[in-house]
């Protein structure tokens, strides 16, 4: 099985992009989940129809449902949450008002929504599954808070891990979050598609996200410019002139994302339509557009080089990370401990050394077209 999400920033038609992915593969006889974490639910309309939270045959082969994280939070979170509630107040002693407030998790909406999804594909024929996620920042928000509310449980609640009660709940929560990680970061099955307008503004938060999914581990496999304007070809008048002005400025800033190390290889592009693109047949007609003859499967980006690599140097080592950025990325290095603290353009993560690394300092650092590179000294 195959996880593709689709995300961009609001409005760029994201949405309109996964439904087609999810026809042309449907069309092609592979069995197709496409469902939406969006709260803008907006996908029931690209395809002329209600959507539920439970998959519903749309056409042979395709199947589409709408996640209402609303409705989770008060359904499937309560339990989980009585449970820490419980064992806090039984267990370390704590009144009831403190362990509600202890039994709160930061981002809860977004977390109850990708274990939906991961539901919903686990128990499902899928051979592929469309996710339609949220705007960008939303759509960081859920790919990294398995990550995030991990460490969050492990400071709130480490030090009670002697209470059998708390233990076991924990335990589960954490041993949940791991998976869905491991189902994010697994580049054989997870990657990320990002859709963008040829405007300046959303080709900068696009190479934003890029960093911050890098940082993460999460692979992008593809970045989509829709909307790009029809040439006007021979045509005269105030109308041909706008559209050749601004066929020219998108251009442009293609040409620009396409020679920079982020754009390389892994570029498509989609005409605007006059006609709102609504229903199967409009939307296999953008995917061809998008596809042509190749399946939609296959990215158009190389995979990712690991995030880390070590080699070694005279006076120690230098470290490897992998990351796309810009001559305008603000980058910062902090070392914690045995961890190396990045913070790249405002996201920030903290990375474990490998271990023949720790007892080494920081000597320098600089960064080229491939990410940075971090020089480490030897223990004297």
């Amino acid at each position: 099985m195959r996880v593709l999400l689709f995300t961009g920033k609001g409005g760029v038609g994201k949405t309109t992009l996964a439904a087609a992915t999810a026809a042309a593969l449907a069309g092609r006889g592979s069995k197709t989940l496409v469902v939406s974490t969006d709260p803008a639910h907006s996908l029931g309309d690209a395809f002329g129809g209600p959507l539920s939270g439970e998959p519903a045959e749309v056409d042979t082969c395709l199947h589409a449902a709408q996640i209402d994280s609303r409705s989770l939070v008060d359904g499937t979170w309560q339990t989980l949450r009585a449970q820490l509630r419980s064992a806090l107040v039984t267990g370390a002693g704590l009144d009831s008002l403190d362990a509600e407030e202890l039994a709160v998790l930061p981002g809860v909406d977004e977390l109850l929504a990708l274990t939906e999804v991961r539901r919903l594909a686990e128990t499902g024929p899928w051979e592929a599954v469309i996710v339609d996620c949220g705007p960008t920042a939303e759509t960081l928000r859920l790919l990294t808070l398995p990550e995030a509310v991990s460490g969050y449980l492990t400071r709130m609640y480490g030090w009670k891990t002697r209470l059998s009660g708390l233990a076991r709940s924990v335990e589960r929560l954490a041993t949940h979050l791991e998976s869905l990680r491991g189902l994010l970061t697994d580049p054989a099955t997870t990657s990320v598609r990002l859709v963008l307008t040829p405007e300046r503004v959303v080709v900068a938060e696009t190479r934003r996200t890029l960093t911050s999914l890098a940082l993460r581990g999460i692979r992008v496999d593809g970045l989509i410019a829709n909307r790009l304007m029809p040439a006007p070809g021979l045509w005269r008048g105030g109308a041909a002139s706008w559209l050749r002005t601004r066929r020219a400025q998108q251009e442009e800033v293609l040409a620009e994302l396409a020679r920079s190390a982020l754009g390389e290889g892994m570029l498509r592009s989609v005409e605007h339509r006059a006609a709102e693109p609504v229903g199967l047949a409009a939307l296999r007609e953008i995917a061809h557009e998008l596809y042509g003859d190749a399946t939609p499967l296959a990215g158009a980006g190389e995979s990712l080089a690991p995030l880390l690599t070590v080699s070694e140097t005279d006076s120690g080592y230098s470290l490897r990370v992998a990351l796309p950025l810009t001559r305008d990325t603000v980058v910062d290095l902090a070392r914690i401990d045995d961890e190396l603290a990045i913070t790249v353009d405002g996201f920030r993560r903290l990375v474990a050394l490998p271990e023949a690394l720790r007892p080494c300092r920081i000597a320098d650092a600089e960064s080229d077209s491939r990410g940075l590179l971090v020089h480490l000294e030897g223990p004297a």
